[in-house]
């Protein structure tokens, strides 16, 4: 096998090499990935793109094996961050000393997973670790498919919800490595539902949470996990419009305070950037800004994860305990995100929290006093859960004290150049010129995911535009990016360019080789506009 190659040259959005800045090989935080799965391969694909920001190696190990092995060698050697996914990463948290960072799937992730099972079968189902995937019944109403869904937790279960699976006639299953292996064992198709993108995500997470360890090893604060850096402030708030200078203002105002804040607004609007703006004009700035997504936790997990557990909980709990997100926030704030999808169940422990400013870990017999804010935030009418029952009437009004609404990007159409601006900026590292007509398409368009959606759109812009010169975004090129905004104005999009090629679909030499001759031999162009890294770049190269 040839040895390793690496194009240099920056991709457009300004990851490569060069992204985290030039260290010594001696300052690189050292990053252990853990699986037995063939995730193995993903992860050692996507490592020699983060050369610049981590020394890297993989263990080809799993559960208990991994654990013994990583304490072996942690007495003479060091790790900074584990990298793990699924069911063997959640093992790996309650045993091991150091940080894991979980290989989490997008929705974009499951798209892509069942497109290519559905190529291999109709009867398809996808198994996930701990809980049901939120994206999953909107994707199966969208695309009018019938495919079943299971949970686990064990590798037990994992057996039996392929046994299962498999007895009733399912061909494909989709799910995390385990679950992809024991599909194949049991004889039927097993698609990985984790890609490259996902990979770099975990990455760039645990080079940016080894930021925050000691020499030892340990998180520099109190806390469990790295809170969330005061990336935002006030002057972050883009935007020139009325309704913009407003929220600014009020921002600024409601820092000073350190009353509990609700923010309402609607998906994609913005408010954990406006919560971390008002955390930045606090006195707190100085201490952890601790973000929570209410809707993202298991609730089988929410209790030990939001407040903490002490040793001997329950099983599998680590030796010494851990502290909850509510002690991580201690001296700061805590940013709860989604807060109406918090389960029910919970709400009552919450509330005693936010009442007492004390929280009482799972297993323990006396409480730890807390020194917070809160921000909280959510898309949904509070008052309405609460007339439905779903939602506490005395936690709304715990936390509805100071208000705060997030205006729709449709709200501030003025807005969008400075916004576009301010995005293409960060995603290129050359000028890009926004032609009149492309700039009114985007002005007349409703924007339902509201800046979110602007967001996703200009992360698409790299793979149309790569291998041009100068960067030119005009009506066609948003015609290929986003055909929701002319289909919205009654205009048919026109075909896309035929080399813009699904990250699904692997071209053939000939179509690699014209792709290279149009980027001038730019490597790392073309891995962006096939939605590849320069690795399986390198390797289709290779084997074709």
């Amino acid at each position: 096998m040839p040895p390793r190659q690496h194009d240099s040259s920056p991709l457009p959005n300004g990851r490569g090499r060069g992204a985290w800045g030039a260290a010594h090989a001696d300052e690189l935080p050292t990053v252990w990935g853990v699986s037995v799965s063939r995730l193995s391969r993903l992860l050692q694909d996507v490592a020699p793109e983060f050369d610049a920001g981590m020394r890297f190696e993989n263990i080809n190990l799993g559960f208990e094996e991994a654990t013994r092995l990583i304490r072996q060698r942690s007495a003479i050697e060091h790790c900074d961050v584990v990298v793990a996914a699924g069911s063997n990463g959640a093992y790996l948290k309650s045993r091991i000393e150091q940080p894991v960072v979980l290989v989490r799937p997008s929705g974009f992730d499951l798209m892509q997973a069942l497109t290519r099972a559905r190529k291999l079968s109709p009867r398809i189902a996808v198994i996930s670790h701990e809980t049901d995937l939120p994206i999953f019944g909107e994707f199966q109403r969208s695309f009018r498919l019938k495919i079943e869904q299971r949970a686990f937790v064990t590798e037990e279960e994992a057996r039996g919800c392929v046994a299962e699976l498999v007895a009733g006639g399912t061909e494909v299953i989709v799910g995390t490595g385990l679950v992809a292996d024991l599909a194949e064992q049991a004889g039927v198709a097993g698609v990985l539902m984790y890609t490259a993108d996902s990979v770099r995500q975990a990455f760039e997470q645990a080079i940016d949470l080894s930021r925050h360890l000691d020499n030892a090893g340990r998180l520099r604060r109190p806390a469990r996990r790295a809170p969330r850096s005061q990336r935002y402030t006030v002057s972050n708030l883009v935007g020139g419009s009325r309704a913009m200078q407003d929220l600014r203002a009020r921002v600024a105002r409601l820092g000073s305070s350190d009353a509990t804040v609700l923010i309402s607004g609607s998906t994609g609007a913005g408010k954990e950037l406006v919560a971390q703006a008002i955390h930045a004009a606090s006195p707190r700035k100085a201490g952890p800004l601790v973000a929570v997504n209410c809707g993202a936790i298991a609730e089988s997990l929410f209790e030990s994860e939001m407040f903490g557990y002490e040793e001997g909980a329950f099983t599998g709990s680590r030796r010494g305990g851990r502290r909850g997100l509510v002690e991580a926030a201690d001296g700061g704030s805590l940013f709860l995100d989604e807060i109406g999808e918090m389960p029910a169940a919970l709400q009552t422990r919450l509330l005693r929290v936010l009442e007492e400013r004390q929280v009482m870990r799972v297993g323990a017999s006396s409480a730890v006093p807390v020194d917070i804010r809160v921000i909280a935030a959510t898309h949904c009418d509070l008052g309405e859960l609460v007339a439905q029952g779903r939602f506490r009437q005395d936690l709304y009004f715990r936390i509805n004290v100071l208000r705060l609404r997030v205006p729709d990007l449709a709200e501030r159409s003025e807005d969008i150049e400075e916004l576009l601006q301010a995005m293409l900026q960060r995603q290129f590292n050359a000028p890009v010129q926004v032609r009149a007509e492309a700039l009114a398409l985007l002005r007349r368009y409703p924007w339902p995911g509201n800046v979110r959606e602007l967001e996703n759109i200009v992360e698409r812009l790299p793979l149309a535009l790569a291998g041009t010169s100068p960067y030119v975004v005009d009506r066609q090129v948003l015609a290929e990016c986003a055909p929701e905004l002319l289909a919205r104005a009654g205009v048919k999009a026109p075909a896309p360019r035929a080399d813009v090629v699904e990250a699904t679909s692997r071209p053939d030499r000939r179509a690699l080789l014209a792709a290279l001759a149009r980027a001038k031999g730019n490597r790392a162009a073309v891995a962006a506009q096939f939605g590849v890294s320069r690795t399986t770049l390198w390797r289709w190269l290779r084997e074709s």
